[in-house]
């Protein structure tokens, strides 16, 4: 039996599996809204109560955060977690900590046709070629799969905090306009992220002098802004969200790109997180492409790059198992 789970700021999705011959079974899996919990401990003593205390072989769980030496403190909540703690608290023989966008790039190796959108079908992709994952949910993560000469290896990377790096006078203005609000360094998370939407959107807002109309003020008061902002640009209900979705696609192109060149990722890009198969559309009108492919000298090199959107939402859950069934005994 392997536990596994998604540690997310928003949400933690857990779940049991069974290994059966062919791969991994689906036992039984929940998902908890993070910050109502003092600690993931607490999440996973419920989650355990509800299944009769099964024996755990392995444990491994996808976390925002840097790990070293089996601890990480979250990025996004205020836990820290530590890998014989959480075995002690599973019963489980070993547990393992993996960064999120590692275990979500564990998952995509295992992507189906059906579990994906394609941006640029790219050309003369192999399978023994580096690959990479950028992730825009509630921060920005990013993470490479190098090939080793036998199989693909996921690195973690901070990647998402380099710095945010402007290619138009507008994005200098964006740019100038969190610097003052964030006190200096702006990196590419502020920008590629939930609450980027909505900075992007308060950026255009106070670029454009415009009065913001009542019933949207309203609705950014009250609910996620970033889920709002990108429902009614997708409706096309306001222009400074119609704006703000194109620019982020703008954004995100570009860093895309840039993860791609480091890694030379010829084997593929995939696009991981809740955010993308929610503005698919707009990823779809090219401007995304436009940027990745904005490469002076080297844009003929990404046009060869196969870009894709991961359709499915579990892929670091199912990524943190597959890792703990390939861990075997302890």
């Amino acid at each position: 039996m392997i536990l596994a789970g998604d540690i997310g700021g928003t949400k933690t999705v857990v779940a049991l599996f069974e290994i059966e011959s062919g791969g991994l079974r689906l036992v039984s899996d929940a998902t908890f809204p993070s910050s109502a919990h003092a600690s993931l401990e607490e999440i996973l003593a419920r989650f355990l109560e509800d299944q009769s205390r099964p024996r755990i072989e392995t444990a491994c769980f996808g976390v925002a955060g840097p790990v070293i030496g089996g601890r990480v403190t979250t990025t996004n909540l205020p836990w820290k977690l530590d890998e014989d703690v959480l075995a002690r608290a599973t019963g489980a023989r070993r547990a393992k900590l993996l960064n999120d966008i590692e275990a979500m790039a564990y998952g995509m190796l295992g992507l189906g046709e059906d579990d994906r959108a394609i941006l640029n079908r790219g050309a003369d992709s192999r399978p023994t070629d580096n690959a990479a994952v950028i992730c825009a949910g509630t921060g920005l993560g990013q993470a490479l799969l190098v090939w080793d000469g036998e199989r693909h290896l996921p690195i973690a990377s901070e990647g998402g905090h380099v710095d945010f790096a402007p290619r138009t006078e507008q994005e200098m203005e964006l740019l100038r306009f969190l610097r003052a609000e964030l006190g200096g360094h702006v990196s590419y998370e502020p920008l590629l992220s939930g609450r980027g939407l909505h900075n992007i959107y308060r950026f255009l807002r106070t670029a454009g002098g415009e009065t913001e109309p009542h019933w949207l003020a309203e609705r950014l008061g009250t609910e996620d802004p970033g889920g709002v902002i990108g429902e009614v640009g997708l409706a096309g209900g306001d222009p400074r969200c119609v704006e703000s979705l194109d620019l982020f696609a703008s954004i995100y192109g570009a860093q895309a790109g840039n993860l791609a060149l480091t890694a030379m990722a010829l084997g593929g890009l995939f696009i991981g997180g809740g955010i993308a198969p929610k503005l698919l559309p707009v990823l779809q009108r090219g401007g995304f492409m436009r940027a990745f492919t904005d490469k002076g000298r080297f844009s003929a090199l990404l046009e060869r790059v196969e870009v894709s959107v991961a359709l499915n939402p579990r892929m670091p859950l199912l990524g943190a198992a597959g890792y703990a069934a390939q861990l075997g005994p302890a």
